[in-house]
């Protein structure tokens, strides 16, 4: 069984067994093997400028025995997550999201973004069915897919058109090891991660509009 605990700075998405992992996060990134998927929230005086993020990560994520997870960073308020879960057929896809667009972009243009803080969007998906690792990337296609709709659909305008996503975005999809290959639009498994993404990938959208885009709005 997952569920899903808040200690601020940090948020765990615990999985409830081992499983393949995949993801291009920034602890633990590629194919792995995990029982937690966590975020550490990060501000500015955390991380200063030169310094070497990826000892200073490894260093929190042991001092809390979190040194094997697949580990995100983020500096969104990590109690501002949203989560859903979604059944089809005999699937289970439960997602877990942080959301800021502090440095949103649209896909295949930039945003100079030097002289603002960034926020970013991390989501995590877990399956209960088992995948192949082929299964798996089609599986976290999917859920790039239903992330970039969401985004889309929350209207966030930049000089190039509406935004797409950020640019430190990460996803992170878990299923049981098994022999499924396919996970596209046309299967349960694909229904079920990307409406799961896609809801709380809009909530998490959605209350960032509501707490933080309106006052970014106003001061720029």
């Amino acid at each position: 069984m997952s569920a899903v605990h808040l200690a601020r700075p940090w948020l765990t998405f615990d999985l409830g067994c081992d499983m393949q992992v995949l993801s291009w996060a920034i602890n633990r990134p590629g194919f792995v093997t995990a029982r937690r998927i966590v975020w550490r929230e990060v501000r500015n005086a955390d991380l200063a400028r030169d310094m070497p993020v990826h000892d200073w990560f490894e260093a929190e994520l042991t001092a809390q025995g979190l040194e094997n997870t697949v580990a995100f960073l983020t500096s969104r308020d990590v109690s501002c997550f949203a989560q859903s879960s979604v059944n089809v057929g005999d699937i289970t896809a439960h997602c877990v999201a942080t959301v800021g667009l502090s440095n949103a972009e649209r896909v295949g243009s930039r945003v100079d973004r030097r002289a603002q803080d960034w926020g970013t969007i991390n989501v995590a998906v877990r399956l209960d069915n088992a995948l192949s690792q082929t299964g798996l990337i089609e599986s976290l296609s999917i859920a790039t897919q239903a992330r970039t709709t969401a985004i889309i659909d929350a209207c966030l305008p930049l000089p190039s058109g509406l935004a797409t996503g950020t640019g430190t975005d990460c996803i992170a999809v878990a299923a049981p090891d098994g022999a499924r290959d396919y996970a596209g639009l046309h299967t349960d498994v694909g229904e079920a991660v990307g409406a799961a993404v896609y809801r709380a990938t809009t909530m998490g959208a959605r209350q960032w509009k509501s707490d933080i885009g309106l006052t970014q709005k106003r001061t720029t």
